[in-house]
């Protein structure tokens, strides 16, 4: 038997971000895999000593022989084949992570190349297209990597790896380049949400330790989401890559270079207008708030790019906006009431409406209202007011009394005011309305007589 690693997996990737959302019922979804041997031989692993086993001495030497035999890829779509071999291989996956745990003086600078050899030979593969162009993340189960047994390990030893305290990134960065990340990333498109946990983890961990690609991996993170939104609108790990930027946007220095607000305004902004947004809203509503705690200058251009982007025709969408728009509120001044204004207009789903009323029982937005009903009540009123007299749902109608009853507690003077101001307003607007129907008619009539005359039916 001869010890040895595989080909390795061909290194030619499908387009990650090629595959649209198209959705429709639920169904359940089959185990699947994206690794595939190209010969048809089993695999034949020469069994070694455990590592704890042998002196201090041999341990590094006998390290990098178990990484070059880990590289070995195995066809877990045929649970019959190579039995023993994938179990030698897993028994070994959990003792290097083992080792690497505990043991010091393992790390010297020749295990750096094969321990990014081992993972890039398990972990970067074509990823399997979609069993099914109806898959609804929403609604259907994932499709599971059925490598994952091995695959579990790999993640797991490559982030014990590069969270050792013997782990020099002026040695790993030769191996853990450009290049790297942009194979990683593509894997963030894995159905397998256990999968893309462990990336979010590896991510991140290179991103603290590599200071010189942090630039690099957010403008690869910018460009996919571009093209999430702007071409395929689909990419399995927009969530958990919003996660990671929550954490980076949250170590951003003072003040935010013009770069960032570039990407909160044009990048961030913008995803709310994909049909898949609730999968991701909290994380995307964690990111903005990140932004305007860093800077509140940036709350008008947020709240004008969510209502230039307010989903009017998508009453789910609209829903989950207001919801974000729920989370902004504590960053809100005075002026940006100006443009709530605008939400109140556009309630007559019900489900929308609920959620936009929903936010007169925030007890910090109703005491910003009553320190300044002066200025928010006529802002607000008419709107309000309109929706009491013409919504078609009475629960609505009932939330917007309370509403409106709240404000007459604050400010009844006010209050008063503004009712006279609206009644007589809607006076006007009846008289004009009837005006121009008079006027219509009477246009209608003169076209009539002519046509009438033309025709020679009256006497001109």
């Amino acid at each position: 038997m001869s010890s040895a690693a595989t080909t390795p997996p061909s290194v030619d990737k499908v387009d990650g971000f090629s595959r649209k959302s198209v959705r429709k019922a639920k169904q359940k979804r089959s185990q699947s895999s994206s690794q595939f041997r190209s010969q048809g031989k089993p695999i034949e692993l020469t069994p070694l000593p455990l590592l704890k086993d042998v002196s201090a001495q041999e341990q590094p030497e006998l390290f990098l022989k178990k990484l070059q035999q880990c590289c070995a890829v195995f066809d877990f779509m045929d649970t019959l084949s190579d039995l023993k071999m994938k179990e030698y291989k897993r028994s070994t996956l959990n003792e290097l992570v083992d080792y690497v745990t505990v043991s010091r003086g393992y790390l010297t600078e020749q295990a750096y190349p094969e321990v990014v050899k081992m993972v890039s030979y398990n972990i970067f593969r074509t990823l399997p297209p979609s069993e099914s162009n109806e898959f609804d993340p929403e609604e259907d189960e994932p499709t599971l990597e059925a490598s994952w047994p091995h695959l579990q390990l790999v993640y797991e030893f490559f982030i014990r790896f590069l969270e050792s305290q013997e782990f020099q990134p002026s040695i790993a960065k030769k191996y853990i380049d450009q290049k790297f990340v942009l194979q990683l990333l593509e894997l963030f498109d894995s159905e397998d949400p256990r999968e893309r946990d462990y990336l979010k983890t590896v991510l991140h961990r290179i991103y603290g330790k590599f200071l010189g690609l942090r630039a690099f991996i957010r403008k690869q993170i910018n460009n996919i989401f571009l093209r999430f939104v702007y071409e395929t609108e689909h990419f399995n790990g927009v969530a958990e890559l919003l996660e990671i930027l929550g954490s980076i946007i949250n170590g951003f220095a003072l003040p935010l270079k013009a770069e960032h607000k570039q990407f909160l305004v044009k990048v961030l902004i913008p995803l709310h207008t994909v049909r898949s947004l609730s999968l991701f809203h909290a994380q995307l509503a964690y990111c903005i708030v990140q932004f305007l705690e860093k800077d509140p200058a940036l709350t008008e251009p947020v709240i004008r790019g969510l209502l230039k982007f307010w989903p009017k025709t998508c009453s789910q969408k609209e829903e989950t906006a207001f919801k974000c728009m729920q989370q902004l509120t504590i960053q809100i001044n005075y002026a940006s009431y100006y443009e709530l204004r605008k939400c109140s207009n556009c309630v007559y789903v019900f489900q929308v409406a609920e959620r936009a009323l929903y936010y007169w029982n925030n007890e910090y937005i109703m005491s910003l209202i009553e320190e300044n009903s002066n200025v928010i009540l006529p802002i607000m009123f008419t709107s309000l007011y309109r929706i009491s007299k013409e919504h078609w749902n009475p629960a609505i109608v009932a939330l917007v009394y309370n509403v409106l009853k709240a404000f007459m507690e604050m400010n009844s003077t006010l209050f008063d005011e503004l009712t006279s101001t609206y009644k007589s307003d809607r006076q006007r607007e009846k008289k004009k309305e009837k005006e121009r129907e008079e006027l219509w008619k009477r246009l209608e009539d003169l076209e009539l007589k002519r046509s009438l005359q033309s025709d020679g039916i009256i006497p001109t």
